[in-house]
Parts: structure tokens; C-alpha cells; sequence
């Protein structure tokens, strides 16, 4: 009898537990990569120097609370950072070709209201989410003395696969998707509106490790 009382008290607070964790916390981080097309009418030094900007390090961060069911609501954030260092040729107004050394760090940032559809409150240890949200994406670019700025309208969407390690603490895989793209921007405090062929595509794939807190 008492060992009867004992599991069904064990039951009852494991229930309630679980009953509890309408919040998510979901951060990740790894690696990404920029998807829009590099001109082909450029020298090899200065396609080198775009390459190391097309891809760089990943983080988002989520924070989602269960409306109903397998619904969620919240918020999103995520930030892609790249650099490269190089020698570029372009031209300048007169037609005359410029070369030199250049060193460029790019940050692209998001930020906006989330939808997530996941499994988190079935009993399996296998887990899976995915979510969508849209928000402002910003693009910030400096190189030297020069720095550009833009934003936009953004959107992301995520797909993830986790194991549950504790009732509480999931981990594994994601792939995501941010898109975006730029047709004015600021730069050293001028405004330019960037014509179709010289539009800024932001859009980018990344593969992340991401980890789900629960409370």
C-alpha cells in the first residue's frame, strides 16, 4: 500500500512538472552561409575576399511560450558575422582601374515575432520543432573608415531535431533559412538607393547544435 502511495506521488509530480513548462528557451549556434550570386566579372583577388564574407558564425536565440497543444508564440533573434581581408580591383568614377588592401567585417542581425510548432509535450525522447518568424533584418558592413547600414523586412524559418537528455533539457541538430534582401543603404551617413543588379542579398542557409531549455 504505501509503495502504491509512493508511485502514484512520484506520477502526480512528474505531471505536474511537466504540466509547468509552458516556456521555451532555444539558443544554437554554427555556421552559415550567403547564398547570393557573386559577379563573375571580377578578378580572382577580389572573388577570394567576397568568398570569405559569404560564409561565417551563427547565433539565435528563441523565447516561446505554449499557447496550446503543440502551438508556441514568441520571440527571435539571430546574428550572422563574417570578415575577410583582401585586395580588390574596381573602378572608379573616371573608368581608371583601383587596386588595394582592404579589411571588411559584416554583420547581418534579425529580430521578430516567432511561430513554433513542436512535439515537446508528448512523452518521446525524440524531438521535433519547426518555426517561423518576421521581423526587422538589419545589415551592417565596415571596411576602414566606411561603414554601410541597412534594414528590411526579413524572414526565418527553422527545422530541428533534438533528443531529450532531462523532461526539462533538449539537444541536436538545426537547419535554418534567413532571408532578406537590401534595395537602399547608408553609407557614412549618405542615403543610396541600390539599383536591381546591385541590390544586397542577405539571405543565407546555416547548420547549428541547438539546445532547448524548458520551464
Amino acid at each position: 500500500m504505501i509503495k502504491k502511495i509512493t508511485l502514484l506521488g512520484m506520477f502526480s509530480i512528474t505531471a505536474m512538472s511537466m504540466a509547468q513548462q509552458k516556456f521555451s528557451i532555444i539558443p544554437s549556434v554554427g555556421y552559415a552561409w550567403r547564398v547570393a550570386k557573386t559577379p563573375s566579372n571580377i578578378s580572382g583577388d577580389t572573388r577570394n575576399y567576397i568568398k570569405g564574407l559569404k560564409s561565417g558564425m551563427n547565433f539565435d536565440v528563441s523565447a516561446y511560450y505554449n499557447v496550446k497543444g503543440n502551438i508556441h508564440l514568441g520571440l527571435k533573434y539571430s546574428n550572422y558575422s563574417a570578415s575577410s581581408d583582401g585586395r580588390i580591383t574596381v573602378r572608379d568614377n573616371n573608368g581608371q582601374t583601383v587596386s588595394g588592401y582592404v579589411s571588411t567585417k559584416d554583420n547581418i542581425n534579425f529580430f521578430g515575432p516567432a511561430f513554433m510548432y513542436s512535439n515537446f509535450n508528448d512523452e518521446f525522447k525524440h524531438k521535433f520543432y519547426y518555426d517561423v518568424a518576421l521581423g526587422a533584418i538589419t545589415y551592417t558592413t565596415k571596411t576602414g573608415s566606411v561603414k554601410g547600414t541597412g534594414s528590411n523586412l526579413g524572414l526565418e524559418a527553422n527545422f530541428a531535431y533534438q533528443y531529450a537528455v532531462l523532461n526539462n533539457f533538449f539537444i541536436g541538430p538545426k537547419i535554418g533559412l534567413t532571408a532578406g534582401t537590401l534595395s537602399k543603404m547608408t553609407i557614412n551617413g549618405r542615403s543610396f538607393k541600390l539599383e536591381d543588379d546591385q541590390k544586397e542579398g542577405l539571405t543565407r542557409l546555416s547548420l547549428s547544435a541547438a539546445a532547448t531549455f524548458r520551464f
